[in-house]
């Protein structure tokens, strides 16, 4: 039986109750099925269009994740591009520069950069931005692969520069604050005790007996033995075809095969040998071939006592052997 409804009676001046029934009835119930079926239909599709679900919040949340770590990404390489420029602007233009080395050419630092043609393809076709992202990275990388091989070679090129300026003979053997006076004749000029025009291929360096003799450079000590003509003398070995001698000495400090760094006691003057008084006779040979030793005293002297030295020896001094 349907709801009661009530409808006034006029005849008996009563409200009596009143029920939809048959046809009537089936035609209420199919309005209001079919305004429920709209309402629904529409309220579902309101929600799906303007309303997140929990999984497409999540996703959201996780996307907006994911761009803050792009950003960040991005803005490392961008850091790491900048300093690894700037370690290839030292590198080519500072570092190779002071140790006379060429820069290394554009050629090598781009050699050997790409990847599967394939794989570049697709990725660039379906994720552009990420693809363009991944060859910058992968430059980079082996940019620095480079740069890392270039600062290997300029530390060896490093520690040869640095054993062969260590072994230049680069100091006077002498301390000025000993020296009595400088010979500076050097080349031909008559021996006082020969009594003949013979080469003079040293300096000779007055100073008393006994005064400390040091190593020019880094070297091994190649002879240490008396001479009739030199005395007691000492030839270093400076490797890098350098090599120096020390004569008249009064004694020894090394031995023979010893290993010295430059500034090392390695004697003292004497008088010994073909010899007019107490000095020191200095000699630099380069490639086996002599060379004027006032040549290599500027990193022990002024600037003006390094001019005055060579305006002496243009002009001619009695030397003591």
């Amino acid at each position: 039986m349907g709801k009661a409804k009530y409808r006034y009676n006029p005849d008996t001046c009563r409200y009596e109750p009143f029920y939809l029934k048959g046809r009537a009835l089936r035609e209420r119930a199919m309005v209001f099925v079919m305004i429920a079926t709209v309402v629904a239909t529409g309220g579902y599709f309101y929600i799906r269009n303007y309303f997140e679900t929990i999984d497409e919040f999540l996703l959201e949340q996780e996307n907006q994740i994911r761009k803050a770590e792009w950003t960040d990404l991005r803005h490392r390489v961008y850091v790491a591009d900048q300093k690894l420029s700037e370690y290839i602007q030292k590198d080519d233009y500072n570092y190779r520069v002071i140790l006379d080395s060429h820069p290394l050419g554009a050629s090598i630092r781009e050699a050997g950069v790409g990847g599967s043609e394939k794989i570049d393809s697709k990725l660039l076709l379906e994720f552009p931005v990420i693809y363009h992202e991944a060859k910058r990275v992968e430059k980079l990388v082996h940019q620095a692969e480079i740069e890392i091989q270039s600062f290997d070679e300029i530390d060896r090129i490093l520690d040869k520069k640095t054993a062969m300026w260590s072994a230049k003979p680069a100091i006077q053997p002498l301390s000025n604050q000993q020296l009595t006076y400088l010979h500076t004749t050097y080349g031909s000029r008559f021996h006082q005790i020969l009594g003949y025009v013979r080469e003079h291929k040293g300096l000779d360096l007055t100073a008393d007996v006994g005064t400390p003799v040091y190593a020019a450079g880094d070297g091994r000590v190649e002879k240490a033995y008396y001479s009739q003509s030199y005395g007691n003398v000492i030839y270093l070995d400076h490797v890098y075809g350098y090599e120096t001698r020390y004569a008249h000495l009064s004694k020894f400090n090394v031995k023979q095969g010893q290993r010295v760094k430059r500034g090392d006691l390695i004697g003292f003057v004497g008088n010994t040998g073909l010899s007019k008084g107490p000095h020191l006779h200095y000699e630099v040979l380069f490639q086996g071939q002599h060379v004027n030793p006032i040549n290599f005293f500027q990193r022990d002297l002024s600037n003006t006592e390094y001019q005055r030295l060579i305006e002496e020896a243009s002009q001619s001094h009695e030397s003591l052997d």
